[in-house]
């Protein structure tokens, strides 16, 4: 249209002006002369329209309403039937173009109103549906359709095109057709444009999509700029932040430093890198203020005049809150290097390169070298050397042991332990397990190591002391029992050979049952040979084997063992049970039941007197059927004389009972 002759031919030619947006009507007032399309006022009410325009908004480029009468027109009630809302836009000094548009009745579709029977307008007569529609017209029939902003926007984007091309008529006026006589120009002036606006479209959107937070404020302080990132850091979404008063969104320590930003930009001056701290609200209100840093940049209108500020900032939230973290840390680190009380350790740093940056007021008393000494000295070699100097080590393999110790450290290893022992400057040898941890700054790079000596103190290293010595104790009686064990294998192995050669012998009965007492004396040693797990035994738990046994056999071992020591103290040794014991065969651990009673008997011995008459060893049998084939037999074993062996139940040893159950 603009190409054509203008602004008359955006008025007579198609597409025209009401192709631009939607509207009823549409009209161009420009050099005293009028065109009008569509469903518009009269001449002599459009130029009312213009002269009302002139004397209440001269100062305006254009206006914009949906309903004439609350715009202030006097003349509205008259053209309520014709137009409601308008659009208007200056071109000129006096030129002016228009859009009308009529009620909104013109639009609605008649549904009727629900209302009760008992309903009665306001004098009292009954009102029904049709009634009801129209009372709702006759309210809607003073407003237009709003205009939206993307109306507004090609009406604005017109009326900057035409009052750059059009020269003013006061100055020349016979330049009707100066867009049509100088197209070359023109043309230009229209493809800037349009490029401009392209440009303008995709600097919103990338604003928009923006990873920064990116807002913005008019010269109140106001906010008409709110991005997707700001809304997503702080919770607030863009429709609830347009229009709120900036001060009321930060945090008040920050308020200050936006009313800085804001006068600042008043003059023209435009703040960088400053930190403002913002609310938080909804989903993220527990999350706490979100910090930002802030580049300002003023916002202008088409003649110079600072008309906002935009605020370009970058979230650092994360950042400050692991810098105060760290500060913190940083802070009792300090507080504890420093520190003299005695329950701080000896502590000592170097950097990356090995020089010491720290030793602390402990690390001093327990080497005897002053901290200036000390400070920005090589730890290995100036400070912990071979010679007079420093604190001196035993040899060269300790140096080389520190120094494998540190690098290790310092290349990012997991933190080690060392062995370490030096003589202070007193000469005193001072023996210490040393402990090194690397040390990192804010962005997590190494810088040094943080070492640590733990020296015990004298009670602690006399208790170490006792210790270590019950441990050598604790092992040579281990030494010495596996000697006592090693050395009985001989003699009874030596014992087991001389009975595989009595096994081809002609024996006597009797001479049979002493050989398989003895026998069965050789297998009880041998079992007690092969005890090695004397933590289970220490807890009174063995593990049992079942066999078949004779259990006469098993007594009668027994007696033997006890006979050498009653014989020494002059004691005789006498059994008792009933004939049924002599034949009675049982299936459990013979060797373990011998070695119990054997002790029993030994016990017994040991506490018996001679006078007080021999012992007799007393065995009660009880039986439990079980099933056909199969009875518990429960054994009471009693030592009868002067010394007097309690009962006992079950598989529970007593070094003093003793009762047992077998199949």
């Amino acid at each position: 249209m603009l190409l054509r002759d203008a602004p008359v031919g955006i008025f007579t030619q198609s597409p025209n002006v009401m192709d631009l947006v939607k509207c009823d009507g549409a009209a161009l007032y420009y050099q005293n002369q009028l065109w009008m399309l569509g469903s518009t006022p009269s001449e002599a009410e459009i130029k009312s329209i213009v002269a009302w325009l002139q004397e209440n908004h001269d100062g305006s480029t254009g206006l914009s309403t949906d309903s004439l009468v609350e715009a202030g027109y006097p003349g509205a009630a008259a053209l309520r039937e014709v137009v409601c809302g308008m659009a208007s836009i200056k071109i000129s000094s006096k030129g002016f173009i228009f859009w009308f548009r009529a009620h909104t009745a013109k639009e609605i579709k008649w549904g009727g109103a629900k209302h009760e029977a008992v309903d009665a307008d306001e004098n009292g007569r009954k009102m029904h549906p049709r009634s009801s529609f129209k009372a709702f017209l006759e309210v809607v029939k003073w407003r237009s359709v709003a205009w939206e902003d993307v109306e507004m926007d090609a009406i604005h984007s017109l009326q900057l095109i035409l009052r750059g091309s059009l020269q003013d008529e006061d100055a020349n006026r016979n330049n009707v057709r100066t867009i049509v006589r100088a197209p070359s120009e023109d043309t230009k002036k229209i493809q800037g444009l349009l490029e401009l606006r392209t440009v303008t479209d995709e600097m919103v959107r990338l604003i928009e999509t923006a990873t920064a937070p990116i807002l913005a404020v008019d010269i109140a302080g106001n906010i008409n700029g709110w991005n997707n990132k700001a809304a997503e850091l702080t919770g607030l979404p863009v429709m609830e932040a347009i229009g709120r008063p900036l001060v009321d969104i930060v945090v008040s320590d920050s308020v200050e430093v936006v009313k800085q930003i804001l006068d600042s930009a008043l003059q023209g001056i435009e703040e960088q890198n400053l930190e403002i701290k913002l609310k938080t609200f909804n989903e993220q209100e527990c999350n706490g203020p979100v910090i930002l840093m802030v580049n300002s940049c003023c916002s202008r209108d088409l003649s110079d005049k600072v008309v906002g500020v935009c605020f370009v900032a970058q979230d650092l939230t994360g950042q400050k809150m692991i810098m105060d973290k760290y500060t913190r840390i940083q802070g009792d680190y300090v507080a504890i290097v420093k520190n003299p009380s005695e329950l701080i350790p000896p502590i000592f740093m170097i950097n990356d390169l090995g020089s010491c940056l720290e030793w602390n007021e402990a690390m001093q008393k327990i080497t005897g070298m002053k901290r200036e000494d000390a400070i920005d000295k090589l730890l290995i070699g100036e400070v912990f050397t071979l010679h007079d100097y420093g604190c001196r080590v035993k040899d060269h393999a300790t140096l080389t042991k520190l120094s494998i110790l540190m690098n290790t450290v310092i290349s990012g290893q997991d933190p080690g332990k060392l062995l370490f022992g030096f003589f202070d400057t007193d000469g005193k040898y001072v023996e210490s397990l040393l402990t090194a941890n690397k040390r990192t700054n804010a962005e997590g790079k190494i810088t040094g190591a943080l070492c640590f000596l733990h020296v015990a103190s004298p009670e602690l290293q006399h208790a170490l002391q006792v210790q270590k010595m019950s441990e050598q104790a604790a092992t040579n009686s281990f030494k010495e029992l596996t000697y006592i064990r090693q050395e009985l294998r001989n003699p009874l192995n030596g014992m087991q050979f001389t009975h595989s050669l009595l096994e081809p012998s002609e024996l006597t009965e009797e001479q049979k049952r002493l050989v398989a007492s003895n026998v069965l004396c050789q297998d009880q040693l041998k079992k007690i040979l092969h005890d090695t797990d004397l933590e289970s035994i220490e807890q009174c738990y063995m593990e049992m084997n079942t066999v078949e046994f004779k259990l006469e056999e098993a007594l009668n071992t027994v007696l033997m063992q006890g006979m050498s020591l009653g014989k020494e103290k002059r004691i005789s040794i006498e059994r008792d049970w009933p004939v049924e014991v002599s034949c009675m065969y049982l299936y459990g651990d013979n060797l373990r039941l011998q070695q119990v009673l054997a002790d029993y008997l030994a016990c017994t011995l040991q506490f018996t007197q001679p006078a007080e008459g021999p012992i007799v060893l007393q065995v009660i049998p009880k039986k439990e059927n079980i099933g056909s084939g199969m009875q518990i037999a429960h054994l009471e074993f009693r030592s009868c004389g002067s010394y007097h062996i309690s009962q006992g139940s079950g598989h529970t040893c007593h070094p003093l009972a003793y009762g047992y159950s077998a199949v």
